[in-house]
């Protein structure tokens, strides 16, 4: 475990804290005006690799050696010559910061605006940029040139193990309650496919594209296949043998030799990719954090539903169950399109196909 300190006078930021897989999710804007929760577990940290903020380049000011060499293989609008490395946190446990009033916010909360928004309550080092802006994920990005990370002595940072994972069992449902600010139906919410869920097919889509060798991709059916099939079927050419993906990870029988794609879960944690314990598997591996594989893998049933399909004979309730969303799944395209640009193409005749146009089928795509 860790306590983050100001780079500038030593001054406690944070509690102690340990470090986990920085989610897909973390750089999200789902919809326009939604609430949307805190993005990190209380007690935890994570870090992105990649420059953050500004300076800004475009594209066209990118040597594509450069570009190459920072893991982009097709264009992208803007580049971040910011400083990588930054943590992110929970609100809730930071430690002696104050606001800083730089116009920072729009129209529900505070963004990223023009940069940090606290300082060191005990020295004034700008410190770290606080967000809860409608339609992101409420937390506090810690700025890696202003704050020093200190291991806290006697702590344990044991990791669990896939079985120990697999016996806590948090899965992240598919389908929940999101906030709105009171707009829709007078509650202040709908019920709506998860947004966590929603950046995780982007993430996994990429890579599906990236291991279908130009073919169509089959998926297993139920959920995993209302996830991905209608935008494989929609943009993969129909071409045959089609290439099988199937799901795969702890508490699955091994996946079989023929699959050419297997679809497991990313360690909590450490961020580790799942793999079969057999050497011979040279199947495609697709990640998915381990909360979206859970519910896929081990789908939990509705409780809200009878096990019989129908009630019991004199027994009344008034709970309704879950409703469904009225529309098809749909993947972030921001969190597909950020996945793709780090894929290389050069094994793959189909993306860089799909790299000159990506817009045009994006729409095509039932997205």
């Amino acid at each position: 475990m860790f306590v983050f300190v100001c780079a500038g006078c030593g001054a406690r930021l944070s509690i102690p804290l340990s470090q986990v897989e920085l989610p897909v999710h973390a750089h999200q804007k789902y919809g326009n005006g939604f609430q949307l929760p805190v993005l990190m577990e209380s007690g935890t940290f994570a870090v992105e690799r990649e420059p953050m903020g500004p300076p800004w380049r475009r594209w066209e000011e990118i040597d594509p050696e450069e570009a190459a060499a920072r893991g982009i293989h097709a264009p992208v609008h803007f580049l971040s010559d910011g400083t990588p490395g930054a943590i992110v946190i929970a609100p809730g446990d930071v430690r002696g910061t104050v606001f800083i009033q730089n116009g920072g916010g729009y129209c529900c909360g505070l963004s990223r605006g023009d940069g940090p928004n606290m300082a060191c309550e005990a020295c004034g080092l700008p410190v770290a940029i606080r967000i809860d802006d409608c339609s992101l994920w409420q937390a506090v990005w810690l700025a890696p040139d202003a704050v020093h990370r200190l291991p806290v002595a006697d702590a344990d940072s044991t990791g669990l193990s896939w079985a120990e994972l697999l016996a806590e069992g948090k899965g992240t449902p598919p389908i929940e309650p999101i906030g709105t600010w009171g707009r829709w139906r007078g509650l202040g919410r709908m019920w709506s496919w998860s947004p966590q869920w929603e950046a995780a097919a982007g993430r996994a889509l990429a890579h599906l594209l990236a291991a279908s060798h130009s073919r169509s991709v089959t998926v297993p059916d139920g959920l995993v296949a209302e996830v991905f099939q209608h935008v494989l079927d929609a943009w993969l050419p129909a071409v045959e043998p089609s290439r099988r993906a199937v799901l795969a990870g702890p508490g699955l029988p091994d996946p079989d030799t023929d699959a050419d794609i297997i679809l497991v879960p990313t360690h909590p944690q450490t961020g580790e990719l799942w793999s079969p314990g057999g050497s011979d598997v040279s199947a495609y591996p697709v990640p998915l954090p381990f909360g979206v594989w859970m519910w896929m893998a081990f789908p939990e049933r509705d409780l809200q539903h009878p096990a019989s399909g129908t009630m019991p004979d004199g027994v009344l309730r008034d709970d309704p169950p879950v409703p469904h969303p009225h529309h098809l799944f749909q993947v972030d395209q921001e969190i597909l399109r950020h996945t793709l640009v780090r894929l290389p193409a050069d094994g793959s005749p189909w993306l860089r196909e799909f790299h000159k146009n990506p817009t045009q089928r994006m729409r095509a795509g039932l997205l």
